[in-house]
């Protein structure tokens, strides 16, 4: 087997390529990176000295992929599959490329910085950065909501790198920050992200990590059971 996935079941960055890997039907070696473990992190950042995961190795190639949307679209053009995560028209690529940029930014990234934040060690916090992701994601909500006026996924009627992004994003997000009553076609579009196969098999391959999301007293319980 060519692939091997360098991840983590709880990280929403490795989620997002475990998605689209999933998509395809993929095959692929996943190992579970321990980021608490020296030897292994000092063996990831021989691989990618940056440290961050997930990093994707391709063995056939002799290539190793870091960056989510990087190896979403290295897999789409090197190990092709029944569901293109990149449109072949050029400017629907570009909405894709546009949402997917998105997604991680303004939803994933302030997500992290709420969730984080609640695990520094005592006089480390920083309410400060904290409220600015809370805006970002209140921003970011109103205008998710507007772009899924009339559409299934967040670019059309595909699925695609864009919704790869959305699925853990929001997952989490809407854990930590919960959307506005009003936001329906937000909430309709998550209820879809939840009912795919492929986020449903993340979702499950995460779930025994759970009890160590910091803010796991807020997880519906749907997410906690099969």
């Amino acid at each position: 087997m060519a692939l091997t996935l360098y991840s983590h079941p709880l990280a929403a960055f490795c989620h997002k390529v475990l998605i689209a890997l999933y998509e395809n039907g993929t095959e692929f070696i996943p190992v579970t990176v321990d980021l608490g473990d020296p030897e292994e992190t000092a063996a990831l950042a021989a691989k990618w000295a940056v440290g961050k995961i997930p990093v994707l190795r391709d063995d056939f190639r002799d290539r190793t992929v870091p960056e989510t949307s990087i190896i979403i679209e290295y897999l789409d053009r090197h190990y092709p599959g029944p569901a293109p995560m990149l449109p072949a028209d050029a400017e629907r690529r570009l909405d894709a490329r546009l949402w997917d940029r998105f997604f991680d930014l303004y939803v994933s990234v302030p997500m992290q910085k709420v969730v984080t934040d609640r695990i520094r060690p005592e006089g480390g916090n920083d309410p400060v950065g904290v409220a600015d992701a809370r805006r970002t994601l209140d921003t970011a909500y109103v205008m998710i909501e507007r772009q899924l006026a009339d559409k299934n996924w967040a670019t059309g009627e595909d699925f695609t790198i864009a919704d790869c992004a959305a699925a853990p994003g929001l997952f989490y997000a809407s854990i930590v920050h919960p959307f506005a009553s009003d936001q329906h076609n937000l909430a309709a579009y998550f209820e879809r992200l939840m009912a795919r196969p492929s986020v449903r098999r993340t979702v499950g391959e995460a779930r025994p990590y759970f009890r160590f999301f910091p803010y796991r007293e807020l997880m519906p319980e749907r997410f906690l059971h099969d």
